[in-house]
């Protein structure tokens, strides 16, 4: 069996940043209120000619880049988004077409801020089984255009970005061990986007029950599936939401502060795009060594959650 890994990872951010101060001049909130629940601190919100696709296909450039291959080597493209430029045709063709992969098969996932586990997950498939070689995977999101910029509690949460890696075959000791998904679509009324306004809608006490139950309980689960203890683990990240769910699955794995990505202070909750964001993030600052073994876990709308855990290097 063929052994899959990320080969290639790029990220992409607006320059535009909006900090809690910012906001409080837009709704009823504080600076203080925002960090001490969420540990948002500022986020990046794309202009108006500034949309999902765009982001994608810069993020994917740098990602193709640093896998040291060319564009047209690329078999694949998944953009896991919750908010695409049009209904159809997906994120991931306009992808294509931008970056002129002329042989690629191109589709979006969508599974909200779990849907980068699941592309990636995707992927590994097609690679592992050998129908593919290079597999291009990108969360990329502007959730600014989905949020309802007078309701102080969403609109404070959530932050625009894209990440993108490439999945190929790696060395035999190397690449992901495990993968854990899972869905309960009895929760699916907690989180959503609402029809009648197309504004994100959120029952935050229910959703933050659901997020510091499951993404530990996954974490766990495919530390486990890798044959693996969390003593194993050297490091994680997880889906950039909230401050306190991060602590609960820090906690829970028994992980130093810092061995757990945070970069939620800076980027807020760019949804699909937060775990690649934030993976870029800690291989930049050089946290992320070869032979390391990561856990990334994400949960989301759906209500959906996802884990792989992997052991870095090509």
């Amino acid at each position: 069996m063929k052994r899959v890994g990320i080969i290639g990872i790029g990220a992409y951010v607006p320059d535009n940043i909006v900090t809690n101060r910012d906001l409080e001049k837009r709704v009823d909130t504080t600076d203080e209120w925002i960090r001490t629940r969420t540990g948002i601190e500022e986020r990046r919100i794309a202009c108006d000619d500034i949309d999902t696709s765009h982001m994608a296909i810069m993020a994917a450039k740098e990602a193709i880049k640093d896998a040291g291959i060319e564009a047209e080597d690329i078999d694949l493209i998944l953009v896991a988004t919750a908010t695409p430029d049009y209904s159809f045709p997906s994120v991931a063709c306009l992808v294509q077409g931008a970056l002129e992969i002329q042989n690629a098969a191109a589709m979006d996932i969508s599974a909200a801020c779990s849907g980068f586990v699941y592309g990636v997950v995707t992927g590994q498939q097609f690679v592992q089984s050998g129908t593919y070689n290079n597999v291009l995977v990108i969360g990329s999101e502007k959730f600014s255009k989905i949020v309802d910029w007078s309701d102080r509690d969403t609109c404070v949460l959530f932050g625009d970005g894209a990440g993108a890696v490439v999945l190929s075959t790696v060395s035999e000791q190397r690449g992901i061990l495990a993968v854990d998904l899972g869905a309960d679509g009895s929760g699916s009324d907690h989180l959503l986007v609402e029809k009648e306004s197309n504004y994100v809608a959120m029952n935050g006490r229910e959703v933050f029950k659901f997020a510091v139950r499951q993404m530990p309980e996954s974490s766990l689960n495919v530390v486990k599936k890798a044959g693996l203890s969390k003593e194993d683990v050297n490091f994680l990240i997880p889906h950039q939401a909230n401050m306190r769910i991060i602590e609960a699955a820090r906690e829970r794995l028994g992980l130093e502060k810092g061995r757990v990505s945070t970069t939620v202070r800076e980027h807020g909750n760019t949804s699909a795009a937060s775990i690649p964001l934030a993976l870029y993030s800690e291989i930049k600052n050089g946290n992320i060594h070869d032979d390391d073994v990561i856990v990334m876990v994400g949960f989301g709308g759906g209500l959906t959650w996802g884990s792989f855990c992997l052991k870095w290097g090509r």
